[in-house]
């Protein structure tokens, strides 16, 4: 592994590749700050873009927006009240108090550093644990990747709080749409309603940007709003070293809002929106002064921004080794890795360690170009969020989407198919359905076909074909791992009530 890394550092420093690692980070900070304007969608925006770049760079790019575009969510969180990206919601709680204190500089470099090394520790756990749980999906057959399917999806139920048979009905659409074109296994050809181009089935990157961008694009014409509680961002003399002092005082909270960030990243469909909320929570129960959390504590900034730019590094570890996206931009990276003829799995550290290693230092590396271009030009950024007009924004989004979705492959069912699924992801929205469990079934779809149809002509030596999928040890591991995580949202508020003192009076 040691000299995969070297190699990956040799790769990664190169004129080329630190420019993009650079354009990427502060492009996606730029659309981060944005308000409406997600991770997801910037990194979905930007794919097909990437298809003429060499693998490294393409991906390295592809990284870098992604960790810039969870950073950039912060200054509207502090500036405007309002979160750029999903994740940067519990930013608003302690950072707009802050900044309409006059603290909005202060607030602002809490959330670099803390940003810095929660993506810095997600990359480490990256480039650590993945060949580890790479080694272990070696022995994996089919039976293994059928039930590790089988835990992704349930993994959204534990994750679909107060909307389980919600979550459960979007993956099981996924899964459905997954199956039109021809069968993996097989060569059945499947609704493909007479249409030789539907054969090749839809396109993954399609089917995200359709349900990522337009939805959004449709909430920006319909509910923005003209007029934005807009701060006055100032730089103050001594500011600066004295709150990195501050953050680097607290390391319990830095090191426990990493972990966090970095296991709910790891969990499929959960992502930087619970994450940030998760350790704001705990951030304020491990507080001396828990009641001053929401009045404009430095604490609380650091701890979301922390907990949200770790889940980059905790997401792509699933991604990388079993083919499973941690969130909903690992899901468009999942995508272009699979353009560029890299199919996510062990042999991506077996031969391809040189690109899987480069990509993870980059990543790395974007947190840490964070900190300049964050600290010294936040206030160009935070200008450009409070003034650019939406009526600008819309129109210039709508066409790289439909420019994105034409050249994947030079179809134009495809541009209708994104639009197709732009207006749906918006109807399912607007009724309580959310699109990253139809994204991991449409992922995890041809992952259990395949497996299941091969653990069966697998099992034809036994009295029955499918006692093939009971036989390993591991397969009997993730039954019990999918039965737990899909009874949770039933047995788990009856634990936590059990779990709770009688607090009624006693006679």
């Amino acid at each position: 592994m040691t000299e995969a890394i070297w190699l990956g550092l040799i790769h990664l420093l190169t004129f080329d590749n630190l420019a993009l690692i650079v354009a990427g980070t502060v492009a996606g900070m730029v659309i981060g700050a944005l308000p409406g304007l997600t991770a997801t969608m910037a990194v979905a925006l930007l794919v097909p873009f990437t298809f003429n770049m060499d693998p490294i760079g393409g991906l390295v790019l592809l990284g870098s927006i992604y960790m810039g575009a969870i950073y950039g969510g912060c200054f509207s969180a502090i500036l405007i009240n309002t979160p750029g990206t999903p994740s940067s919601i519990g930013t608003t709680f302690d950072g707009y108090p802050m900044a309409r204190q006059g603290r909005g500089e202060e607030a602002v470099i809490g959330a670099t550093v803390g940003s810095a090394i929660g993506g810095v520790f997600g990359v480490i756990c990256l480039i650590f644990l993945s060949p580890l749980l790479a080694d272990i999906a070696l022995r994996f057959g089919p039976a293994e990747y059928f039930w590790v399917g089988v835990f992704g999806i349930t993994i959204i139920s534990s994750l679909s709080s107060g909307a389980f048979l919600k979550g459960m009905t979007g993956a099981a659409f996924g899964v459905l749409i997954s199956t039109i074109g021809i069968a993996p296994v097989g060569g059945d050809v499947r609704f493909t309603f007479g249409s030789p181009a539907m054969q090749a089935g839809v396109d993954l990157i399609v089917i995200l940007i359709g349900l990522f961008c337009i939805p959004e694009l449709l909430n920006l014409v319909f509910h923005s709003s003209s007029g934005k509680n807009s701060i006055d961002y100032r730089r103050a003399k001594g500011v600066l070293g004295t709150t990195v002092r501050r953050v680097f005082g607290m390391p319990g909270n830095l090191l426990r809002s990493s972990i966090i960030g970095t296991v709910v990243g790891i969990l499929p469909g959960a992502g930087g929106s619970i994450a940030n909320l998760v350790s704001y929570n705990e951030a304020k129960r491990a507080s001396k002064t828990p009641e001053e959390f929401g009045t404009g504590k430095l604490e609380g900034v650091v701890a979301t921004e922390t907990a949200n730019n770790a889940v980059v590094g905790g997401g792509l570890i699933p991604l990388l080794t079993l083919g499973i996206p941690g969130a909903p931009p690992d899901a468009i990276i999942y995508g272009a890795l699979m353009m560029q003829g890299l199919r996510p799995g062990p042999q991506l550290f077996s031969e391809h360690a040189d690109i899987t290693y480069t990509f993870m230092l980059g990543v790395g590396l974007s947190a840490l170009v964070m900190v300049p271009v964050g600290l010294y030009g936040g206030r160009l950024l935070a200008r450009f969020v409070s003034r650019l007009p939406v009526r600008y924004l819309v129109p210039g989004i709508a066409i790289l989407t439909i420019v994105g979705s034409y050249a994947i492959r030079n179809n134009f069912l495809d541009v209708i198919l994104m639009l197709g699924f732009g207006v749906a992801g918006y109807v399912l929205r607007y009724f309580g359905f959310n699109a990253a469990p139809i994204v991991l079934g449409l992922i995890l779809g041809p992952i259990m076909e395949t497996g299941l149809v091969q653990a069966n002509l697998m099992g034809a030596s036994y009295e029955h074909s499918w006692y093939a999928l009971f036989v390993n040890p591991l397969s009997w591991i993730l039954i019990a791992l999918s039965v737990f995580s899909f009874l949770w949202p039933y047995f788990g508020p009856l634990w936590t009530r059990l779990r709770r003192p009688n607090t009624r009076p006693s006679l």
